[in-house]
């Protein structure tokens, strides 16, 4: 490339600017029509990045909700299990107290794990909502769903097993709770599907775009060639001239 740089007056030549840009187009007047394209191309992968990032902020707050949603599942599979023991008819009142002070701290921390769940100030289980984000720059959005998990939404905050009661409740608590995991799973892999699709998008379009502009260098580079053989066939052509002049010159004096 220093070869080139040093011909004098071919640092202005377009087919060197060409060169020394590696085929980035930077003025309307070197292509109109392929800086449309270039910026056009530009903006898509710019938009998909962005998208990505909000993608990848998605899946972040999926991922913490899950395992907020996991932890209530825990808790209410151990209310069951206190559940079965207190339908057991030999256990004494105080036994049964002793069981229901303890749901009593399950279902405290299933509303402490619902009041605390959040991502950016987003509370993600004590709500039933949705979060839109953007995935690319085009419009097309994916959503977040947020979830209510606190025992008021489960039916089961005035549960009691010190008298007669419906372990029922608890099951359909465990099963709503079980749904709002699996919507947050398939929303999840769409999310991952968006960011696959953003990845292979980026690549094509800085592909493209790279080719373009390795055609481009090379399209120069080949007219560069050119130009240079012909202006070294005129300077040998330009000498043989002066040559033959200074000939004839001393042929006269002669």
């Amino acid at each position: 490339m220093s070869g080139v740089s040093s011909i004098g007056g071919y640092q202005d030549y377009s087919a060197y600017s060409s060169i020394a840009s590696g085929g980035t187009i930077n003025k309307a007047s070197e292509d109109a029509s392929g800086l449309a394209i270039q910026e056009k191309t530009k903006s898509q992968v710019n938009g998909l990045d962005a998208g990505s990032e909000n993608l990848t902020s998605a899946k972040s707050a999926l991922n913490i909700q899950d395992g907020a949603l996991s932890g209530v599942e825990d808790y209410l599979q151990s209310i069951k299990e206190l559940s079965v023991k207190a339908m057991n008819g030999t256990l004494s009142q105080d036994d049964k107290e002793s069981i229901q002070t303890q749901i009593k701290e399950y279902l405290k921390g299933i509303n402490d794990l619902a009041e605390s769940t959040t991502y950016n100030e987003k509370n993600l289980t004590n709500n039933d909502g949705s979060l839109k984000v953007a995935s690319d720059g085009n419009g097309s959005t994916e959503s977040v769903a947020t979830h209510n998990a606190t025992t008021d939404a489960l039916g089961i905050s005035e549960y009691d097993v010190t008298g007669n009661f419906d372990m029922s409740v608890i099951d359909k608590a465990i099963e709503k709770v079980s749904s709002q995991r699996a919507e947050t799973g398939a929303q999840t892999n769409g999310v991952e599907s968006a960011l696959t699709y953003n990845s292979h998008a980026a690549m094509e379009l800085n592909g493209y775009q790279m080719d373009k502009e390795e055609e481009k260098v090379t399209k120069a580079l080949e007219e560069l060639k050119t130009k240079q053989a012909l202006d070294s066939y005129q300077a040998i052509l330009q000498k043989q001239r002066q040559e033959d002049e200074q000939q004839k010159s001393m042929a006269i004096f002669a």
